[in-house]
């Protein structure tokens, strides 16, 4: 079992007080697994119910949403489940195929006898995202994203020793160069990251095998088990269909991919999109690709103020794979060769701007870049931090950074902000900015805030005389 970051959020759910949980995220990723394994650890009883193979079960959810119903309704069909107040956990994986079953989850909270996952792969698609008839409820469920591993959770499945990942943190942090021999080995580490990416199934053929070529291969049978499931989506009777103009949108999007990347200005094009009809019908099928999480936009800004979201262009947009693995498998057969020799300026840098991409939106964090109607400057990335634009330049080698550098030393037109520079490098600060290496991106998970103002002691107050 891959050991995941999520399992420890898991827990943490279970040992406070929580409402039912709902996990989405990409196919593949591990949502069914790692919600099986945690039930099997920690509770007596699990019962699974995949929404979208039993449909059977559906007419559980049907009728009034009394608990005791749905339970006996349940056990029914499900003869071997057996629900223990206190100490059962029930899985309904693919939620969205029976909205009536999101629905219920108010109720199974309310009577707070048993834990309730839910995952689901098309939450918020096209098609699924309809208005439920019986509604969700606000204020009784909780929500969770799941992504593909990340470089942190290929470390600790190497079998490191988590002393040299929390010496590797505290350097970064401190802005202190890391050992050579283990600057070395994570600089490896992470080129081989690169190759694998984070899809499940592709890291244990690579952790049994070491064999990049059945990496790839299974990557590739990702992506075509992802594609088949493209444009589905439920009619008002609730049946399976496929939107086949949308699916093949959608397909002609991801397939354009390569070439977007490989452009000196990444921009996203609709005209490169092999696929009939015009931008905002073609914008359908790139729309599709976001809601199944299989790829996440970067915007451009007008300029470096806060907050970004409010100086983002609309319409200017680059897009990168969630995984840089499935990105890399997508490529030439030469390009995993390359890259583990530490050349990333295949595709011209493509890797290397998908990598900060991808480590950005695990992290939760929203994309911007910069890049001015001149074409210069360009900054690879910018994001928010304590109200204030930090800026972001990532380098296939240790190229100069000519842009970051540039609006470093026009701070009366740009402003003042803090920068940093991804680079073939170790650790160092000069110029104005820090630069950090690469694999420094697996370490750099933002720390939740706590948000609590003063208590206004209201019962001392009376009306003046």
């Amino acid at each position: 079992m891959l050991k995941r970051d999520i399992f420890q959020e898991l827990i943490e759910w279970k040992n406070r007080k929580h409402h039912p949980l709902v996990i989405r995220g990409l196919r593949q990723i591990g949502k069914t697994f790692i919600t099986k394994e945690f039930g099997r650890q920690f509770y007596d009883s699990v019962i699974y119910l995949d929404l979208r193979l039993n449909t059977s079960v559906h007419r559980a959810f049907a009728g009034d949403f009394d608990v005791n119903a749905m339970i006996l309704s349940i056990s029914s069909i499900e003869t071997t489940a057996r629900f223990i107040p206190g100490k059962t956990l029930l899985i309904l994986d693919e939620i969205q195929d029976c909205p009536n079953a999101r629905s219920s989850l108010k109720y199974w909270d309310i009577d707070g006898r048993f834990d309730v996952i839910c995952t689901g792969s098309f939450l918020g698609v096209k098609g699924f995202r309809n208005p439920y008839i019986r509604g969700v409820s606000v204020g009784y469920e909780e929500q969770m994203t799941m992504y593909p591993l990340t470089f942190r959770e290929f470390l600790l499945n190497t079998g490191m020793d988590e002393k040299v990942l929390e010496y590797v943190k505290k350097s970064i942090g401190q802005k202190t160069v890391v050992e050579q021999t283990i600057h070395q080995s994570m600089r490896s580490l992470y080129l081989q990251y690169l190759i694998v990416g984070g899809m499940p199934e592709a890291m244990n053929v690579f952790f049994a095998t070491h064999d990049l070529n059945g990496v790839r291969e299974i990557q590739r049978q990702i992506l075509s088990s992802i594609k088949d499931d493209f444009g589905r989506y439920k009619d008002s009777n609730g049946n399976d269909k496929i939107n086949e103009v949308l699916k093949l949108r959608a397909e002609a999007c991801l397939n354009s991919l390569p070439a977007q990347l490989s452009k000196e200005y990444k921009k996203f094009q609709y005209s490169l999109v092999d696929a009939k009809g015009h931008s905002p019908e073609k914008a359908d099928g790139l729309q599709y690709l976001e809601d199944v999480g299989l790829v996440v936009r970067a915007y451009n800004t007008r300029s470096l103020s806060y907050p970004l979201d409010a100086e983002k262009i609309p319409g200017e947009f680059k897009v990168f794979f969630i995984d840089t693995g499935l990105l890399v498998s997508q490529l030439g057969d030469d390009v995993p060769s390359k890259i583990l020799t530490g050349d990333l300026g295949a595709y011209k840098g493509a890797v290397a701007e998908n990598m900060v991409a991808s480590a950005f939106a695990k992290d939760g964090r929203s994309l911007f870049y910069f890049h001015a109607p001149s074409g210069s400057p360009e900054l690879d990335f910018l994001f928010e931090r304590d109200g204030e634009t930090v800026i972001i330049e990532c380098k296939a080698s240790n190229n100069r950074a000519t842009s970051m550098k540039f609006v470093l030393a026009n701070q009366k037109k740009y402003g003042e902000h803090p920068a940093v520079k991804f680079a073939d490098s170790n650790i160092g600060t000069t110029n104005g900015f820090t630069t950090l290496p690469l694999y420094a991106l697996g370490f750099m998970k933002q720390e939740p805030k706590k948000n609590i103002v003063n208590a206004v002691d209201v019962k001392s107050l009376k009306v003046p005389e």
